[in-house]
């Protein structure tokens, strides 16, 4: 019987659970900027052939801003679209530079994940005090619950980059996404 390595065996599973994470946030991400979008029309197109406003539509879009803001974290750290600053990274070669980025995303992942639980501490909070927003009556903690949501995403994320890094050769700017520099445009160098 050959043993097959534990990251060859897992390598499989969190790809899967990776790819339906993303099918998740990326319905979510859809459905509230698409939402946002047909309200806010419907609110303007109301406004101006009924003289007469929707009182929601502003709190249900800060709302709708709470969840796309956060549940796109880890989207964009899957696709590599995060703010990098990148000036001394692109100046290594090898495995330092490869050193760095798991640096960079044990680092991160780990910020991501304290701030989550501080967020869950102040999401509990919330809870506590009962509160709900003035025009919908929504609880507030319901709102705020995607904060800590979207911190674990994001940490999770950066930390399957720094595995990724970890066990593959290669660097990767996160689990799917392979370090890859374009030619610039037009011929330029």
């Amino acid at each position: 019987m050959i043993d097959v390595p534990v990251t060859d065996r897992l390598l499989p599973l969190i790809t899967k659970a990776d790819r339906l994470l993303e099918a998740f946030e990326r319905l979510v991400l859809s459905a509230g900027i698409l939402l946002m979008a047909a309200v806010s029309i419907a609110n303007v197109a109301s406004r101006n052939l009924l003289g007469q406003s929707f009182t929601f539509v502003e709190e249900l879009n800060q709302i709708l801003m709470v969840l796309i803001t956060f549940v796109g974290i880890g989207y964009g750290v899957r696709h590599a679209r995060h703010i990098r600053m990148s000036a001394l990274h692109d100046q290594l070669k090898g495995t330092t530079r490869k050193a760095l980025m798991v640096i960079v995303s044990l680092g991160t992942g780990l910020l991501l994940l304290v701030l989550a639980w501080y967020a869950v501490q102040y999401v509990i909070g919330v809870h506590r005090t009962g509160s709900v927003t003035p025009a919908m009556r929504i609880p507030l903690y319901l709102i705020y619950a995607w904060v800590p949501v979207g911190f674990v995403i994001g940490g999770i994320q950066y930390l399957l980059a720094a595995w990724r890094n970890l066990t593959t050769p290669g660097v990767y700017l996160s689990f799917q996404q392979k370090e890859a520099y374009e030619p610039p445009a037009g011929g330029e160098t």
